[in-house]
């Protein structure tokens, strides 16, 4: 019997989606505290720097 191999399909929003959960965890982890601040969160995600790159190219 032959295998019918289907086409791998990738969302390449879900797996950026968890690429940044996985950085969530990775900073949450070595954080001295229980939670994350809100700038921590911000610098993990790199939030000011995609915002600061827009507004300076257009």
């Amino acid at each position: 019997m032959a295998l019918s191999r289907t086409p791998t399909v990738q969302d390449h929003v879900a797996l950026a989606e968890i690429e940044l959960c996985g950085e969530l965890m990775i900073a949450a982890s070595a954080a001295d505290g229980e939670r994350l601040s809100p700038d921590r969160i911000d610098e993990v995600l790199k939030v000011g720097v995609e915002r600061a790159e827009r507004s300076a190219c257009c």
